[in-house]
């Protein structure tokens, strides 16, 4: 019994390790090739197996956008847990979220997958899992408004649902495809431009 445990062990763990080859290739080549551009088969080759394989684990391109687009929300979100974790002052650390953010609205990939298909809608249908790592967001800069408030950092009269609601407006991704490409303007000073406007209204007067 314990053979047969261990070798159902050892074939999952392959299945994970080939399921994350497939997420890789299939990233690299959406950035590269475009979303419409890119083929099953590319990125089979790319992995160097079959192209059934790939669909025994991701049944369409759509099903294989979706999970980059939730591996991308993980990771992003191991990101916000290290700029809470840190030692940094409240502003530091809403900064930190800003920039991940607006680094990866730039994203070649994302932008190739909004342009390429219709993601809302491929996000609408998977509603549950979306609604959770939106949530979790949401609690982690939730967290650190009132962390800033206890702190004396951030204005105490001010509700903390508005200032949510206010900070994840500034990121619209409306804005950012019109304003970022016109203005020509980096990250670092999209950041430090919505910075200025955001903080400086919710920081308590010192």
């Amino acid at each position: 019994m314990q053979t047969v445990n261990t070798q159902m062990s050892l074939k999952e763990k392959q299945r994970l390790e080939r399921e994350a080859l497939i997420l890789q290739a299939a990233e690299e080549t959406f950035a590269e090739k475009g979303y419409h551009e890119t083929s099953m088969d590319e990125i089979a080759a790319r992995v160097g197996i079959a192209k059934g394989t790939v669909y025994l684990h991701f049944p369409s391109k759509e099903a294989l956008i979706i999970a980059i687009f939730t591996l991308e929300m993980e990771r992003f979100l191991q990101e916000v847990g290290k700029a809470i974790a840190s030692e940094q002052t409240t502003r530091e650390k809403l900064s930190i979220i800003l920039r991940h953010i607006m680094q990866r609205k730039q994203s070649r990939l994302l932008s190739s997958a909004y342009n390429g298909l219709d993601l809302k809608r491929l996000l609408s249908e998977n509603t549950n899992r979306m609604h959770e790592l939106r949530a979790r967001l949401a609690a982690n800069v939730t967290t650190l408004l009132e962390e800033g408030k206890a702190a004396g950092d951030i204005n105490p009269a001010l509700p903390t649902e508005v200032m949510l609601i206010t900070f994840f407006s500034l990121l619209s991704s409306h804005a950012s495809e019109h304003i970022v490409p016109k203005g020509g303007l980096s990250v670092e000073e999209i950041v430090d431009y919505m910075g200025r406007i955001y903080f400086d209204g919710i920081m308590a007067k010192k």
